[in-house]
């Protein structure tokens, strides 16, 4: 069949093109010696320049740390549970987790082990008596926990109160006296009471001698006799006038009231004659009488003359009543003087009466049995005093255990029920977070103590701490140190936000060892170059291949750039290398 003559075209055109294509190819493909070399020929050299920036630089040392509970702290306990005579098997362990003050860490033998807050370690059995920097701190930790007592340094009955109240409070009782101590007290007490009976005896058997009796008799008469006396005196004292006086002195005052009245009488007549009344007027009307010629004077001289005289006897009488009155002062005051006497020779009596007896007794050959029993008296009482400073509820060593800081945290337990107590039960840390790490001998210098950190976390969030210690202050206790110098850090967490259940997680680290408070010039260390003269320089390029060197002072140096200021501005390209 004949092909149509479109079909025809259309096909060389494909052929042209086929044919075409396949020259380009292998054109592409084929290179002259010449264009081959120049292809293999290194490029024209040009310079590597960065940018000046301006922003803040901020310098860190990098390490890697452990996120644990901070200030781990081995504990061990100062000495016996309870009675101390019975093997001490741990009967409830510690537990992990938290405790509080006043909270029972663990039991012994059934008896509990308190945790309290403070730096004097238990070290001794506080007895009543007991004496110390370590009461005091025990009466503090009482007060803290609301069981009351005082401060004063000293075991005494209102602290044995106070620590009863607190065992109590758990559901034990504080460790009372032994059966041995209660039976040596009861011992103790009893030889007391029977030295005083042999004492008594003794003096009973002294005073009933034939050369003491009578003295003794003689000296409760003189007691009696000077009592007697002295009663009389005060008796006397306080009476202002005897019975006697008192009827010299009454008699006195009648006198003085007669007179009185028989003056006044005097008085009263001599008026009435000196002023005689006068004549009543008549009512009938007569002529009016000759005048009469007027009476004399009335005689009035006897009227006077006793007035004169009862005065006279009025003033004897008060002279009278006064030497009575002064007759009885004189008579209290010799009375008064008299018993005064009396009681001084009582008083000599009595003395005289007990040096005989005291003599008496001393000479009798009982006296030598009562000076012994007075002896066997003090020397029991002294020993039962001494017996009791340390009798009663008392705190064993092992049953305190004092932590620097409370609340903290159980790590780790060091022992199980049923064993026996191990130097070490528990370690303890604070109840917050500390990363432990080290930083390697080159960088140790850079860090110090209160430099801020960033803790980065797996889930890339990140928390703020702080440097808190460098070097021994930072390693823990048993802990190896680092090996190549490095320094072992510690570093605490501002916050608790975000670490809960992380304990034990291995964290990065990063360290604030230097930061620019605002925003610098900065370029790369490998653009600052050191002068002949010693003076850092950057090259600037100011047109393509074309530079001049700037002279810098460089500042912080962190994440491979550094600080620099000189003529720079920001935007410019300094040379990193070149040609």
């Amino acid at each position: 069949m004949k092909k149509s003559p479109r079909k025809l075209l259309t096909g060389v055109i494909a052929g042209v093109v086929l044919v075409a294509g396949a020259g380009w190819a292998v054109s592409t493909r084929l290179r002259s010696p010449a264009d081959e070399a120049a292809r293999r020929a290194a490029p024209k050299a040009s310079l590597i320049t960065a940018a000046v920036e301006r922003r803040k630089l901020t310098s860190t040392v990098v390490l890697s740390g452990t996120l644990e509970y901070g200030s781990p702290l081995p504990i061990s306990l100062a000495g016996a549970v309870g009675g101390a005579a019975e093997l001490q098997r741990v009967t409830r362990p510690p537990r992990k987790g938290r405790i509080k003050e006043g909270a029972v860490l663990m039991e012994v033998n059934g008896r509990p082990v308190f945790a309290l807050r403070g730096s004097v370690p238990m070290h001794r059995t506080i007895a009543p008596g007991t004496k110390g920097d370590d009461v005091e701190q025990l009466q503090r930790a009482l007060r803290r926990l609301g069981y009351g007592g005082p401060t004063s340094g000293v075991f005494d009955r209102a602290t044995i109160a106070a620590v009863t109240r607190m065992y109590a409070k758990k559901g034990y009782e504080a460790q009372q006296p032994t059966l041995t101590d209660k039976q040596a007290h009861d011992t103790l007490r009893k030889a007391v009471q029977t030295a005083q009976e042999t004492l008594a005896t003794e003096k009973q058997a002294l005073d009933q001698g034939r050369d003491v009796r009578p003295l003794k008799i003689k000296l409760d008469n003189a007691k009696v006799e000077l009592k007697t006396a002295k009663r009389a005196l005060q008796s006397a004292q306080s009476r202002e006038l005897t019975s006697e006086d008192e009827g010299k002195l009454a008699t006195a005052d009648a006198a003085v009231r007669a007179a009185q009245e028989k003056l006044l009488e005097a008085q009263q007549a001599l008026q009435a004659a000196r002023n005689p009344p006068a004549s009543p007027p008549t009512s009938t009307a007569t002529p009016a009488p000759t005048p009469a010629p007027a009476p004399s004077a009335p005689d009035t001289s006897l009227l006077e003359m006793r007035v004169a005289n009862a005065e006279a006897d009025l003033t004897q009488a008060y002279e009278a009543r006064d030497r009575a009155l002064a007759e009885a002062g004189e008579s209290k005051d010799a009375k008064v003087e008299e018993l005064r006497k009396a009681v001084r020779t009582a008083q000599d009596a009595l003395a005289t009466a007990e040096q005989a007896l005291r003599q008496a007794r001393q000479l009798s050959p009982t006296r030598l049995k009562v000076s012994n029993a007075e002896k066997d008296v003090a020397a029991a009482r002294s020993m039962l005093a001494e017996f009791a400073r340390t009798y009663g509820a008392s705190v064993p060593p092992g049953e305190v255990v004092f932590l620097p800081k409370l609340p903290a945290r159980v790590q780790k337990t060091e022992t199980k029920a049923g064993q026996q107590i191990k130097d070490e039960v528990a370690t303890v840390t604070s109840s917050t977070f500390a990363v432990t790490g080290s930083v390697e001998a080159a960088e140790a210098d850079l860090v110090r103590k209160g430099m801020e950190a960033t803790i980065e976390l797996d889930s890339g969030k990140s928390s703020p701490a702080r440097l808190t210690a460098v070097g021994e202050a930072a390693r823990l206790p048993g802990s190896e140190p680092p090996a190549d110098g490095a320094q072992p850090v510690l570093l605490t967490p501002d916050t608790m936000k975000g670490l809960k259940g992380l304990a034990g997680n291995a964290v990065t680290v990063r360290v604030t060892v230097g930061a620019t408070k605002d925003p610098v010039l900065v370029v790369p260390v490998a653009a600052v170059i050191t002068a002949a003269d010693g003076r850092p320089r950057v090259q600037v390029e100011y047109a393509t291949d074309q530079t001049k060197e700037v002279e810098v002072r460089t500042g912080l140096t962190a994440d491979g750039n550094v600080e620099v200021t000189g003529a720079l501005k920001e935007g410019d390209r300094v040379v990193v290398s070149g040609a």
